[in-house]
Order: C-alpha cells, then structure tokens, then sequence
C-alpha cells in the first residue's frame, strides 16, 4: 500500500465534498486525510486528498474523480515537487511545574507554541510535515495526551509553472 496526495481544484458549490467523499465510500477506497478551503477566486475550493492503495486503486481514484462534474482541476501533489504542512492540536495534562518545563523544553525543540494554559493542562500546536507532527506526538506519549486533533496535510506545488489558472 502506498500513499498518494491528490490537489483538486472544484466548484466552491454546496455538497461538492459530499459528492467526493462518496465516490470514495462507495467504492470502498480509503481517505487518509482531506482538506479543503477556498482559493483565491472564491468561486473554487482547493482539496487535498491523502489516499491510500496499490498503483491500480490510486489510478482508478484519479480517474474517478476527474469524471465528477464540480472537478475543474487534479494533479498529483509529488514530495521533491510540493511543500506540505500539517496542523496538530494537542492537550497534554501537567500535574506540577517540573512537567511543565520539560513539555516546554521539547515545545521550544520542535518549533512548537503553546497556546493555551489552563490549571492541569496544556495546549500545544505544531505545524510542520507529518513526520514531524509524528515525531512530536511521540516525544509526548511521555505524558499524558489528553487529546489530539489534526488537521490532516494542506499542499501546494512548488514554483509558477504549477499554478492552474481557472476563466
């Protein structure tokens, strides 16, 4: 099973991410993460698709999704060719301030913020690749995570050349 990062440049219309997320449960393919938000033009949504398959499905996946008719644009997003970045959210419990200083001590490592303090927690975002949202989740199963939401990959390609110009 490999991943692959699908950019789809649709019609900023109502059901549009309905009528996409259904074309993957109904044929039983799998969504790792998807994205979505408004462009520039705010006539069109830009998504970001992380699906997972062999070489066979995640073609077939391409190929139904440029059927559908709010699909202006598809491309793959290649990683020498593209920047991701992924948000993570995660409430970590401190139960003294030596727990703290060293939650904040690999905050600070990973180029992280702490956002929110409360008496028993804190907060943390991380914005970074995967592997690096990854390795900071990890660094904190040392502590208790009380929660987690992610957010799941935003791409984009690199350059000029890749931007798609829509009339």
């Amino acid at each position: 099973m490999q991943s692959k990062v699908f950019q789809l440049i649709v019609d900023n219309t109502s059901g549009v991410l309905s009528r996409i997320s259904g074309l993957f449960s109904r044929r039983g393919y799998n969504i790792e993460s998807i994205t979505a938000g408004t462009t520039a033009d705010p006539k069109y949504t830009r998504i970001t698709i992380v699906a997972t398959g062999n070489d066979e499905i995640l073609e077939q996946i391409e190929k139904q999704l440029r059927k559908l008719t709010d699909v202006r644009n598809i491309k793959e997003l290649v990683p020498e060719n593209s920047v991701y970045r992924e948000l993570a959210m995660i409430k970590v419990e401190t139960v003294n301030a030596d727990q703290r200083v060293q939650i904040a001590s690999i905050v600070d490592m990973f180029r992280a913020k702490i956002i929110d303090v409360a008496d028993e927690s804190l907060m943390i975002e991380i914005v970074g690749n995967t592997q690096k949202v990854d390795a900071f989740i990890r660094m904190m199963q040392g502590y208790n995570i009380l929660e987690i939401a992610r957010t799941g990959i935003a791409g984009l390609s690199r350059g000029k050349d890749s931007v798609v110009y829509l009339p």
